[in-house]
């Protein structure tokens, strides 16, 4: 698809999204670990339904006899999360909802696995592929479709949160069918939003007159234009939202925690994983790559696809796809790859910085095409090593 005129489309999920509440709540329970100690083992689930959210997985500290007591926090991070997304519904509200904590430690046959011992290296948590890719197409290096489907979703939060679009609630889902012409995106040829709204007279007219300056203000001028086609709460109210409206999982929105279906996803979610587990860990790192790949103008698209095995330190292969629009050619770039980081899980976690409580806040809107925090959040979204790996190849 790079040099040709068609419409790709990508979805997001707001915060308030049933299954985008659980991402929240196992990223914090992993962040509330991870303040505890950097190494903790956390693989964290939820799910959520009327008036009732369920956590359960698999955690480990290396004083085992401090978790029961750490655990009795578990509750009061669930509520903390439902309160911050905005929850007060009479079935789901953060001071009523039930909340079951079924985390238990971690198996002693996965610690063996992973764990570094002897002259054993520290092992990959599981077996897997994982993938990575950067575009030109936006000033993040990000597929259009999935960044500004996410913009619209931040913005229309913004509002809610601040005070001053009161009437919408936390659950909303958005979808951007873009045009490309000559493999770049142009234009916006239809536009699809549901947000959930507290007052019951709202129309589907309404919420549009309501959220359509959000949506103009946050896409490229031009991009809609009278061709343009609207659906806005198309299927009429949208008063019940969330868990109570629709039970939610971890790890259900793979696609739009990556880059939309625009390039491959290797199966594994992130939420609620420790960055031992390579499937969010090493998904983190060929973005990175691929990013900073992009970023040295070595291409104008990359995918890097990444494999493991469980108890294995290193990547047993490197795979670099380019689409044509490379430079050089993607054997070097494999090569420039494998001599420019070290991507054991330690080398990745050690890199990247990621043994410290940042994930609470990848849970919505993208894990990929954020600004680097001063905190060391998003760090793979640093094109720091566009020098180092220009001087490999």
């Amino acid at each position: 698809m790079t040099n040709r005129n068609y419409i790709f489309t990508s979805e997001s999920v707001s915060e308030g999204h049933p299954d985008k509440v659980c991402d929240r709540i196992s990223d914090a329970v992993l962040d509330a670990f991870l303040e505890e100690e950097p190494e903790a083992r956390v693989a964290c689930e939820t799910f959520a339904t009327t008036n009732r959210v369920v956590i359960g997985g698999e955690v480990g500290l290396s004083d085992q006899s401090k978790l029961s007591e750490f655990m009795s926090g578990v509750d009061q991070i669930a509520r903390d999360c439902v309160k911050d997304i905005g929850y007060e519904q009479e079935k789901f509200h953060h001071e009523t909802i039930e909340v079951t904590n079924l985390l238990h430690q971690q198996s002693a046959h996965i610690a063996q696995g992973v764990d570094a011992s002897g002259n054993k290296e520290e092992g990959a948590g599981d077996q897997g592929i994982m993938f990575g890719y950067a575009t030109c197409e936006t000033p993040d290096l990000m597929p259009a479709p999935i960044q500004y489907s996410h913009a619209i979703l931040r913005r229309l939060a913004q509002v809610r949160k601040n005070g001053e679009e009161p009437a919408l609630g936390p659950d909303a889902k958005s979808q951007l069918s873009v045009r490309y012409e000559g493999g770049k995106p142009v234009g916006v040829s239809s536009i699809v939003l549901s947000t959930q709204h507290l007052d019951e007279n709202m129309t589907s007219n309404d919420v549009r007159a309501l959220v359509e300056p959000y949506i103009l203000e946050t896409l490229p001028e031009g991009w809609v234009d009278a061709k343009t086609k609207w659906h806005v709460n198309p299927t009429g109210k949208f008063v019940i939202g969330g868990p109570d409206g629709d039970a939610g999982l971890t790890g259900r929105k793979i696609i739009v925690d990556t880059y939309g279906g625009a390039a491959p996803h290797g199966g594994g979610a992130f939420s609620g994983k420790d960055p031992t587990k390579v499937d969010r860990s090493a998904a983190y790192a060929a973005r990175y790559l691929a990013k900073n790949i992009v970023a040295a103008e070595l291409a104008e698209k990359c995918t890097i696809q990444l494999s493991y095995a469980i108890g294995i330190s290193q990547p047993l292969s490197i795979y670099v796809d380019t689409f044509g629009t490379g430079n050089v050619a993607g054997e070097a770039i494999e090569a420039a790859i494998a001599a420019t980081i070290d991507l054991s899980p330690r080398g990745i976690r050690e890199h990247l910085k990621l043994n410290k409580p940042i994930y609470q806040r990848t849970a919505a809107y993208g894990h990929f095409g954020r600004s680097p925090d001063d905190d060391g959040g998003f760090s793979w979204e640093k094109t720091d090593l566009v020098d180092v790996l220009i001087s490999a190849i």
